[in-house]
């Protein structure tokens, strides 16, 4: 296939690139020098409109798994214990072969797709990755969505019409912000893109506005808040329904222009009765007044956004947490008005090409799970493959996924993966995951393909739009992902000859536009097309404003009526599990278990990352946070290796003493645990971590959403008693020569 044509001179002269970095979700604009055909450095991009040279330390890694030795790059067959390369016809042959054999001897209920996150920050595999699925027809599709956002998703389903109907904080306008269970100084939003968060945050507190952060941590946000408070983990629905509740008891509602196109207005009060704050402060470790305190405030600020993101989600009810975070802004009038929350109008419009989503259609088969969006919950997957009994998954697509790492009880997937008949994989590292392939496809990475960000214009602070062309050149013996799944659907497709005319007719009319030509179409359908066609963003290399966002209902609402359903049925069923738990809840939080939560780190973000030399060298981050009262009382020292044991499994941390994390919770960061045999990940072997996904219960999840639940995860803690664990291994050496400053730069690297 034609291969994009190469930026890079062979004259010897720098030559200057610029581009949105995609690893995650800021889509910051960066500038990349390149001199003899390499990286010399990486700059944030000061010219682009919206991350105004804003970049964070993560920025390196595009520069390293460009170059990373251990990167596969070459298709990879399974041979005993180890690989060898094959050539890509024959990778392609191999791979769709054992799928269709498993299905066509077992079943469509054989198969099993999973898709990392990865996949939404590459626009060749959200655009093609459909027409690969549809050929394979698998029984059980799961993703990294019901690991993080589903229950954002579920919410806008119910409430809105459509799964991406997603309410972003209108952050640069409001004047009162309340962040529970989110860390957007680190992740730099979050379902809520927002390069240089930091300086944004600090913009609002210097115009006068306020932020407050409730988390059980003390996190980088809520050290420059102007007001933190303490939560216990897990109980985030109880607050969010006292101050709903709250605000209607003191006659705080002001839902003004939305009232005439919302139902359920009149319901909530009845429904929310019995989560007075005077009823559930115990369960919270907060004061009464406190809660009442913060309602008032919200309600009465000229303008305020509630936002709650991962802290709020991984949880047993986190779809009542995304839900009661909607209804909160809605009943205050602070939805679809600047300063609250918003939506937005992207460039090119997802929720055109994507389906509205569906609910409970049907269920896992060993827990009964539901599904959402044709997905079944993550949760599931090791039982769906381990069941004794007909029907059960018996071979697995893997892309840009290491769920062995990112979902819970990882150990049991581990073995699960290794059970498999069949596993292919679409990914170019040998990783905790993909070592149990059979056959190992990898695609380009960032830099050798062009890319325009479909998902997360879609939840930018503002109206924005960028494409990327390619830096390099791939090689004549590598393929694109969007390649990757147009090959193995037309070697999956079957049925009747006229659905395999009209499939191949359809993959033919894809091959020849490749992601620009339906980027092109995607432009003429978009809210902008007078105005912005592929010509004009490509002419824009900082990328092109195309303003703040603006009120957009009832026009933009998906439900039938296009009315609000404040009070979705399955919502307000399941305040009755949230009462239920109350006492429970209020249970001795200095007593054991402890409740372990989960932290992200600003080098850190999907555990490829933890591959690059530069992002993990230093001090050893991957520590188990105990507070002091716990510390002693347990026995515990600073440094000292700890046995950290759940239901499901153990594993071992170096302790780190601090008061930044309440009393009867402890810590670990996400995406370690690089301490497997058979990967192939050189650096991240040196510095393994222990993976927090080893202490997740499986069987813990939301059951109203299928969402895992990763917090507040009942654990024992003891002073290691025997060998020093590998968890410390490496992580001894010089401290990271890299600046995390908004003006951090990748120089002199070659």
């Amino acid at each position: 296939m034609a291969r994009t044509r190469s930026n890079i001179s062979d004259s010897g002269e720098i030559l200057t690139h610029y581009r949105a970095c995609n690893l995650c979700e800021a889509i910051c604009g960066i500038e990349i020098k390149v001199e003899d055909g390499r990286i010399s450095s990486i700059r944030g991009d000061k010219q682009d409109p919206f991350s105004r040279g804003h970049i964070c330390a993560k920025a390196v890694a595009l520069k390293d798994v460009h170059e990373d030795a251990d990167r596969v790059r070459k298709p990879l067959r399974r041979r005993g214990s180890d690989f060898e390369e094959i050539g890509w016809d024959e990778a392609f042959d191999e791979a769709a072969d054992r799928l269709r054999r498993l299905r066509d001897r077992h079943g469509a209920e054989s198969l099993g797709v999973y898709l990392g996150n990865p996949n939404v920050h590459n626009w060749g595999a959200m655009l093609f990755g459909p027409l690969l699925i549809k050929a394979l027809r698998p029984g059980n599709r799961f993703s990294a969505t019901s690991v993080d956002q589903l229950p954002h998703h579920l919410s806008a389903y119910l409430m809105f019409g459509h799964q991406l109907l997603l309410p972003v904080p209108d952050l640069d306008r409001t004047d009162f912000m309340l962040v529970i269970g989110a860390n957007p100084v680190v992740s730099n939003g979050s379902l809520m893109t927002a390069p240089d968060i930091r300086q944004r945050l600090k913009d609002l507190q210097t115009r006068g506005g306020r932020l407050i952060v409730v988390d059980p941590r003390r996190s980088e946000t809520a050290r420059i808040a102007d007001q933190h408070i303490f939560i216990r983990p897990g109980a985030d629905a109880l607050l969010l329904a006292a101050l709903v509740h709250t605000i209607f008891d003191e006659d705080l509602a002001r839902p003004d222009r939305l009232a005439a196109f919302t139902e359920g207005l009149d319901q909530l009060p009845g429904v929310l009765r019995r989560f007075a704050p005077e009823n559930v402060a115990g369960a919270l470790g907060m004061d009464a007044q406190q809660i009442r305190a913060l309602a008032r405030d919200f309600a009465t600020a000229r303008s305020a956004v509630a936002y709650g993101r991962m802290g709020v989600s991984v949880q047993e009810f986190g779809g009542l947490c995304q839900w009661l975070v909607n209804v909160m802004n809605i009943v205050t009038g602070n939805f679809d008005r600047v300063g609250g929350a918003m939506f937005t109008k992207p460039a090119v419009d997802l929720m055109k090409f994507q389906g509205r989503g569906g609910y409970d259609r049907f269920r896992s088969s060993v827990r009964g799970l539901p599904e959402f969006g044709g997905e079944l919950p993550s949760a599931t997957m090791a039982e769906e493959i381990l069941a004794d009994r007909g029907g059960r998954i018996r071979g697995m697509l893997t892309v840009a996924g290491n769920p062995v790492l990112s979902t819970p009880n990882g150990r049991q997937l581990d073995r699960a993966l290794a059970s498999l008949d069949s596993m292919v994989s679409v990914d170019f590292y040998i990783n905790e995951t993909t070592r149990h392939a059979h056959v190992i496809l990898p695609p380009t990475a960032a830099l050798e393909h062009d890319h325009y960000d479909v998902v997360f214009n879609l939840l930018a602070i503002r109206n924005v739009a960028r494409y990327s062309e390619a830096l390099f050149e791939p090689g004549l013996d590598t393929r694109h992902d969007w390649e990757i799944a147009l090959e193995l659907s037309r070697r999956l497709q079957d049925g009747p000859l006229w659905q395999r005319l009209k499939a191949t007719l359809a993959r033919w009319q894809m091959m020849s536009m490749g992601p620009t030509g339906l980027l092109k179409q995607a432009l003429k359908r978009g809210p902008y097309a007078q105005t912005v066609d592929f010509r004009a963003l490509t002419a824009a290399e900082h990328g092109l404003d195309l303003g703040p966002l603006d009120p957009c209902l009832p026009q933009r609402l998906a439900t039938k009526d296009q009315r609000i359903k404040l009070a979705p049925e399955p919502m307000v069923r399941d305040l009755t599990r949230l009462r239920s738990r109350m006492e429970p809840i209020q249970a001795d939080i200095s007593a054991d278990p402890l409740l372990l939560i989960s932290r992200r780190q600003p080098r850190s973000n999907n555990s490829w990352m933890h591959n690059c030399e530069r992002l993990v060298k230093g001090k050893n981050r991957c520590t188990l946070l105990v507070h002091p009262a716990d510390a002693d009382r347990l026995g515990l020292v600073q440094s000292q290796d700890a046995l950290i044991k759940s239901r499901v499994g153990e594993t071992v941390a170096p302790v780190e003493v601090t008061d930044e994390i309440m009393p009867g919770v402890v810590c670990l960061p996400h995406g370690w645990g690089h301490d497997r045999e058979g990967i192939q990940l050189e650096v991240a072997s040196r510095h393994p971590g222990a993976s927090i996904n080893d202490l997740t219960d499986h069987d813990l999840v939301d059951p109203l959403s299928g969402n895992a639940a990763l917090s507040a995860v009942p654990v024992t803690v003891s002073p290691l008693r025997g060998p020093r664990s590998s968890s410390d291994r490496g992580n001894t050496s010089e401290s990271l020569g890299v600046n995390e400053s908004p003006e951090h730069s990748l120089a002199d690297t070659r």
